[in-house]
Formats: C-alpha cells, structure tokens, sequence
C-alpha cells in the first residue's frame, strides 16, 4: 500500500481477499497441493499488514541497495510456495537447485513458506517497514503484492549485468508490466492464464470460444461460470466488449459489470466460483466457464471432454515473481538464481515439473527434450499467436480497488 495512498482495506477488499484465499487465486493448486490453507491463513499480522495506515516506505525506488555480503557467505535464502519447484523421482533432492550449487558453490536454504501472499506479507512486513532484513534472500509473489512491495521502496533494483539470460529469453508477454516496467524490480516465476474451458458432453459437441457465447447462447443458459476473482472475470469481459484491460476507465469497468448483471439477472450465469469449478466442469454441471490453465491441464489428463479455448479478443494473464526484498544480505548470489532460471534447459526442467505457464521465451526445444506432449501445450508454451492475446489487468490506485471491489462483490452477491 503506498503511504500516499488511502489507508485500509474496505468490507469488500477483505471479503476478495477471503474467497481468493479459500477457493480462488489463492487457492490454485500446485500439482494438486493448496496453494492457500483457507480462511484460518488470514491471521492478524497478514490482514494487518494490508490495511494497516501509515506504513513509512523503507526506502524509495532507486535509492543504493543494502551492503551485499554475496562474495564472503555464498548463500542464498528463497522463499517459494509449495509444490513449485521440480524434485527427483525420490523426492530428496531438488535437482535444479543442486545443480546451481554445484556450479556456483553458493548454497539455497530453500523454504516452502508461503502458503499465500497476505500472509507472507504479514510475516516480512514488520521487518521491511523498519528498515530491516527479513531473513530471506528471494522471493516468489503474486504481481499485484509484488506492485505493491515495489511502490513502498521495498524491493531491491536488479543488477541487469547479472542477468544475461533473463534479459535475452524472458517472453515478449512478460517483459513490460505497468507496476514494474522493464523489469527493474522483478522477473516472473510463472505465469498463470485465465481462459475458457467446456465439457463437449454438457454442450452437445458444441465449441464455446467467447465471453459473449458464456453470456448470450441459451443452450448453455444456468450452466456457466464465472470467477469470483473480479480481476479475471471483469478482465475477461472487458476484453469481449473491445475494452483493454490495461487502460480501461470507471465507464468501461460499469460497462463490463453491467454485461454480467445481466447473464445474472436472466440466469444465464450459473454461479460465480472459485477454483471449485473443476468438479462441475468434469461432471458437466458447469458446460462452459472461465478457469486457470493450470485445473485445465490437470483436468484433460482425466477427461478427455474437458477443451479450452482463447477468446478471439484475448484472455487475462497474472504472473508469479521472483523479487529480492530491501536489505537482502545476498543481493548478487540471488540475482545469480534469476537468471539460471532463465536458462534454456534449466527452465525447462522447471516448466516440466510445475507445469505453469513457463515465462522463458525459446524453451520448447528443451522441453521436448523431457516431454514432447508439455512442449506442444500452449497453455504451458504459449505460442506467438497465442502470447499475443494476452492481456494483464492494470494496476488499481487503492481508490479504484475499494470502487471496483465493492461493485463486484453487489454482482456477484458477496
């Protein structure tokens, strides 16, 4: 939250936050692990760290890092979230990490300590408003936590020397984000993808490939879906009515909520959910519906009637980033790590393991390598045409965030 901003969370805030915590974004699985442990993970710190007031910025942006110890203590601490980083088959290695530390000799305290991002930021958000290390080296965080440690002077600059590989491979789709442009700050871990997927049996056969079809084609009337996370369903629809979603006004965000109160007062919408659609979809309750490309992959290996497709004005894209947080000791050793990530093999051997949209430009090649049937899946390598419809939703001052919370929530019954 920037200082110069409006000071907490509203009803609305908090309740987005509980049902992306429960079932939603916060909720995706992680090769079938939670990624959030419900509503008991917004503890008093977590809630409190987003809608405390008058948190002082640790430094601003540009300012000169903290003293880097990388050359004398050649260590790193990550911090990651569960089940998003590749193991061997005996589960008691992580080779990719391994294989850093055997070329670099710097070693990885590797921690599976976020389960999700209010949470986290609870934990490191007393430390970093003092002025203080956190204890951690490298983190991984949603983009919209991210935009905010940035705007608050607390995350470190990049060293671009370090990053040849990053800066040579990272995706077109990637590389510019309104709350981090040129990648300064942060480069992305994953990317997750909002999309359309349907059951062919619920549909009779029949292709469902936009918003509009979701909202107006009476075959599929009380058995669509849409998510209660207001970026990607709002984003989804700004798109269908030729709206961007990175530059859209207070009337075109009426505009798209307008069209959905629609599809809910003629019950075409079934119901708004979270990541709980995957079992309506596979059971054809739900025939058609917004979902995250990570339950679409994991839902095709059971049922070969579950199908996706992209939209023709495009879909919604958010993205997981690795960030170093103000007054790491180890700036260098954990910049280092970015950019082995952002090696061709070694991304792919990531990418095969998690199976998220993989943010490293040129890596079907060597994906293929590991497995050909990941490396043809755009929904983990998008392709050109593909990137190309992908579109992220612009970052909210706390104003617009309040506003546009409160009037999702009165949509969607919250």
């Amino acid at each position: 939250m920037d200082h110069n901003e409006p000071d907490g969370l509203s009803a609305a805030q908090l309740a987005a936050v509980r049902r992306s915590l429960t079932n939603g974004r916060g909720a995706l699985t992680r090769r079938s692990m939670l990624r959030a442990t419900g509503v008991g993970a917004l503890t008093v710190g977590g809630i409190g760290a987003l809608s405390s007031c008058g948190i002082p910025p640790a430094k601003r942006e540009g300012e000169a890092a903290s003293d880097d110890h990388s050359a004398k203590e050649k260590q790193i601490a990550f911090s990651n979230w569960t089940e998003y980083m590749d193991v061997s088959e005996d589960e008691k290695s992580r080779p990719t990490l391994t294989e850093f530390t055997r070329r670099t000799g710097i070693k990885v305290k590797y921690t599976e300590d976020i389960n999700d991002n209010v949470e986290f930021f609870g934990k490191i958000q007393p430390q970093l408003a003092a002025g203080q290390e956190t204890g951690r080296d490298l983190i991984c965080v949603t983009d919209w936590l991210a935009s905010r440690m940035i705007r608050l002077g607390w995350v470190q600059k990049l060293d671009p020397a370090l990053l040849p590989h990053a800066y040579a491979n990272l995706s077109a789709q990637f590389r510019s984000p309104d709350w981090d442009p040129g990648r300064s700050f942060s480069y992305p871990w994953t990317g997750i993808s909002t999309v359309i997927a349907y059951n062919t049996k619920a549909t009779g056969g029949k292709k469902v490939d936009s918003v509009t079809q979701l909202l107006d084609d009476p075959s599929l009337k009380g058995r669509v879906g849409f998510l209660t996370e207001m970026r990607d369903t709002v984003g989804m629809t700004l798109l269908d009515i030729g709206k961007d979603p990175a530059k859209f006004t207070d009337a075109d965000y009426d505009a798209a909520i307008g069209r959905l109160q629609k599809g809910v007062d003629k019950k075409q919408i079934r119901r708004f959910t979270g990541n709980d659609y995957t079992s309506d979809l596979d059971k054809g309750d739900l025939a058609a519906c917004l979902a995250w490309a990570g339950d679409v992959i994991q839902l095709q290996a059971d049922n070969p009637a579950i199908q996706y497709a992209i939209p023709a004005p495009g879909y919604i894209t958010s993205s997981d980033n690795l960030l170093v947080p103000a007054q790491a000791r180890h700036q260098r050793n954990a910049t280092r790590l970015i950019d082995y990530y952002y090696e061709l093999p070694v991304a792919a051997q990531l990418a095969a393991y998690i199976n998220y949209v993989c943010p490293v430009e040129g890596v079907g090649a060597e994906l293929a390598k590991i497995d050909p049937e990941l490396a043809s899946n755009t929904l983990i390598l998008p392709d050109k045409a593909m990137a190309a419809k992908s579109h992220s939703f612009r970052s909210l001052t706390s104003a617009e965030e309040k506003a546009y919370e409160e009037k999702f929530a009165k949509l969607i019954g919250a």
